[in-house]
């Protein structure tokens, strides 16, 4: 009988589905109110930056925009996605453990 818990829970565990963490700008066309000022104002210099006709620029100018792009990434990813992410799998088996003991 243990063998075969053993088994179910090693199933569960490995087929389990994570959440994914998604692009800010999406979840800001879908609930505008759902992040604040300064994360806004992120989402509308990447728009900027991705309306400019990168042919038109040096090579330089297209290196520090890359930069800031990835920096404006960076900021918005660390004010807007702090959440803990727990697998399908890992949720059956703490619900599991908490009825067992």
């Amino acid at each position: 009988m243990k063998k075969h818990i053993t088994l179910f829970i090693a199933i569960l565990l490995f087929s389990g589905l994570t959440a994914m963490a998604s692009d800010p700008a999406k979840k800001l066309q879908k609930n505008p109110e759902a992040f604040s000022p300064e994360v806004r104002e992120i989402i509308e210099r990447v728009e900027e930056i991705k309306a400019i006709d990168f042919k038109a620029l040096e090579k330089s100018e297209r290196q520090e925009l890359k930069a800031e792009l990835k920096e404006l990434k960076k900021e918005a990813n660390k004010r807007a996605g702090s959440g803990i992410y727990i697998s399908t799998a890992a949720l059956i088996i703490i619900i599991l453990l908490i009825i067992l003991l």
